[in-house]
């Protein structure tokens, strides 16, 4: 039996684009649901497809930009996920490139919110049968906020692609930008010298954030004459960035560059591709490009696609496969 046999794909309008993408390497239709709109900013959602006992997968990218808010793409995916609920779909699946809400998932100030498990909450409260998520911020919130089956997915494999050849040539130190994402570091170093066969490096910066304000800046490691890669999980203002590639300098680093699987760039963010900035940066298209930073494209900045990533899981999920590595737990 085919997929087109066994699944339905949708994406709301503000994700048909990566949707489109998706559809394309599992090799079915993209379908697109209504969306109508209301007075007073409502609005509804539904299948023209027949989904009883089917098995669903709609993709949205929970980012806001000019289009539409963050808000806007969580509420319209939820009622989505609660109509094809009703209307009988045997299985329903979110794939969503960028979880929206994701940071916040701890407790740092008294009263805080924990937003990670109340969208957990909302997602589960509509019927939700799965969600597939690239790259939350925190993976073990996730996995406890969720009740659900959550699969995650990781871009390690992309990056390590890319970045292969300076790990195979010797000369390169993997750094986080903070103490935080030295797990994610590690991993990320681990899979280079795999890949690469030769032992690579680590370094790191202390920084500290408090209600949007950076500070902290020792940088621990040695990378004199090095390719330093620095791995993120997000890029927003790009304030992190620029002053690791500063330290990195200061330290004698040869090339700073970055990689960070979402690129949520907002208007500081154009200050990474000055003079002083790093001298690449690796983005996937869980995030839709600002067509501000569009020109960037020719220079130093590269988007690479993770559609094929989720294409894979769904295939897997459809069809049996190993989910391990496409986890990062292989």
């Amino acid at each position: 039996m085919s997929l087109q046999d066994t699944i339905l794909l949708f994406a709301p309008a503000a994700s048909a684009a990566f949707g489109n993408q998706v559809a394309e390497s599992l090799g079915v239709p993209l379908h697109a649901p209504e969306e109508r709109e209301f007075d007073g900013g409502e609005h509804k959602i539904r299948s023209l497809e027949p989904v009883r006992g089917r098995s669903v997968y709609v993709l949205q990218c929970l980012h806001g930009d000019a289009q539409g808010s963050a808000n806007d793409r969580l509420c319209r995916l939820l009622f989505f996920a609660g109509a094809l609920k009703d209307a009988g779909a045997r299985r329903i699946s979110l794939c969503l490139p960028y979880l929206a809400y994701a940071r916040k998932d701890q407790r740092t100030k008294a009263r805080d919110p924990v937003t990670t498990r109340y969208i957990a909450q909302l997602t589960e409260a509509v019927g939700t049968d799965r969600v597939i998520i690239l790259e939350a911020h925190n993976r073990a919130a996730i996995d406890n906020a969720f009740r659900i089956e959550a699969l995650h997915l990781e871009a390690t494999a992309i990056f390590v692609r890319h970045f292969g050849p300076l790990a195979e040539a010797g000369n390169c130190v993997v750094a986080s930008p903070d103490i935080g994402g030295i797990k994610r570091a590690r991993h990320f170093k681990e899979c280079l010298e795999a890949a690469g066969g030769r032992t690579v490096d680590l370094a790191f910066m202390d920084k500290k954030r408090s209600e949007s304000k950076l500070s902290g800046d020792t940088f621990v490691g040695e990378v004199r004459g090095k390719e330093v890669v620095f791995i993120d999980d997000m890029i927003n203002s790009g304030g992190t960035v620029r002053r690791a590639a500063a330290a990195c300098r200061a330290a004698g680093a040869r090339r700073v560059h970055v990689a960070a699987t979402h690129g949520v760039f907002d208007s500081q963010a154009h200050r990474l591709f000055e003079s002083d900035g790093p001298d690449s940066i690796l983005v996937t298209d869980s995030v839709p490009l600002d067509q501000s930073f569009s020109g960037y494209r020719s220079g130093s900045l590269r988007v690479v696609s993770v559609a094929p990533l989720f294409a894979e899981a769904i295939r897997r999920l459809e069809l049996g496969g190993s989910l391990e590595e496409l986890a990062g737990l292989a």
